[in-house]
């Protein structure tokens, strides 16, 4: 006997909207299951875990904080995944991004004109959505698998931040820490002693530029033509070839902007480690809310739970932090076999297999 996945004849639309709440739902579960592993009560763990991080207003301000690069980055790889191009290099991009904006930052230490953030941020724009170009073209140009390219992207950019925070870009008064000089131009705050930044405001203008775009907008139809009938396209006009530069572009620059603004506005500095996983965890992020900009901003706001949660439960419960990995991959786990079983159906035959 053995297994075969068969083709439903139709996507059931209500399976689609709730198979990423059954997702959420095993997620909680396998954590209650692997908290009581660690020797930890499952009832008190998930409370640390997914409700404490919610009950102060000082958790909730940095639950914003942390979703706020997550939402960005998502929605630019959605636009991506629409348009059947997978970029998985969205962190070395992140990274880009920020060691451009944080090199641009350093040329303005000692001054503070009223142009400086602009510029700040239009370079961690440029500097992720040309990091991005980099496996566009090789694959318009050599057809070569933009996953792996983008991927190996994601440890040049690491490398390239490391020498310059540990090289030219050091602080002389860091005491040896592989860190710059902080910033004298940065993001303000939207409220007063508040971590919350003017990047948040970015993420809400990026979501509904998005949905715009996508339902609204006639590439956000070409987009979505592109990934769904790539023939039906080319008979319409419509060029693959820009369009991967275009998602891979746009990807590049909200990833970019995230970058800068982690590093201009929360930490106000570059310093090592800097990568801090947002660009992976936004891929979760961007399946869990459907590839859809609202749902990827509730989604975010739930990812961004997960590392508060898995810091909570370090410090309450002593588990260790990669904890907080593991649930996020039991996530995307749980979203991508739901919505394969929503595709297609499981059936069991009798018989050897048959080999042409």
């Amino acid at each position: 006997m053995r297994i075969e996945l068969e083709k439903r004849a139709e996507r059931s639309i209500s399976m689609a909207l709730v198979s990423p709440l059954i997702a959420i739902l095993l997620t909680v579960v396998s954590a209650a299951l692997i908290f009581a592993l660690y020797g930890k009560p499952p009832g008190e763990a998930l409370y640390v875990y997914f409700i404490k991080p919610l009950t102060g207003l000082r958790t909730a301000q940095e639950l914003v904080v942390r979703a706020t690069p997550l939402v960005m980055i998502a929605v630019g790889l959605s636009l991506c995944y629409i348009s059947n191009n997978w970029n998985i290099g969205a962190e070395g991009q992140y990274i880009i991004g920020a060691t451009v904006g944080g090199g641009i930052a350093l040329l303005f230490q000692g001054q503070t004109p009223f142009y400086a953030v602009p510029l700040i941020l239009i370079g961690g724009i440029v500097g992720g959505a040309l990091w991005a170009l980099i496996p566009a073209i090789l694959k318009i140009r050599f057809n070569t698998n933009e996953i792996l390219t983008s991927l190996m992207l994601v440890y040049i950019a690491d490398k390239i931040l490391d020498y310059c925070v540990r090289g030219p870009w050091r602080d002389p008064a860091g005491l040896n820490f592989p860190l710059t000089a902080n910033f004298d131009n940065t993001l303000p705050a939207l409220f007063r002693r508040s971590p919350i930044h003017l990047d948040s405001i970015f993420a809400l203008l990026v979501v509904a530029a998005a949905a715009v775009l996508l339902w609204r907008g006639l590439k956000g139809f070409e987009i979505r033509l592109l990934g769904q009938a790539p023939r039906a396209a080319l008979f319409a006009g419509f060029s693959p070839r820009k369009m991967t530069l275009f998602v891979f572009a746009v990807s590049g620059a909200l990833a970019g902007l995230a970058g800068i603004s982690v590093a201009d506005g929360t930490m106000g500095l570059l310093q090592l480690p800097f990568a801090s996983g947002y660009g992976f965890t936004a891929i979760i992020v961007a399946f869990l809310g459907r590839l859809n900009p609202v749902g990827i901003l509730l989604s975010g706001l739930l990812l961004a739970l997960s590392y508060l949660g898995g810091e909570a439960a370090q410090i309450s419960l002593k588990v260790p932090i990669g904890i907080t990995s593991v649930i996020q991959g039991l996530l995307l786990f749980y979203v991508l076999a739901c919505d394969t079983l929503i595709l297609y159906r499981i059936r069991f035959v009798r018989g050897a297999v048959k080999v042409a």
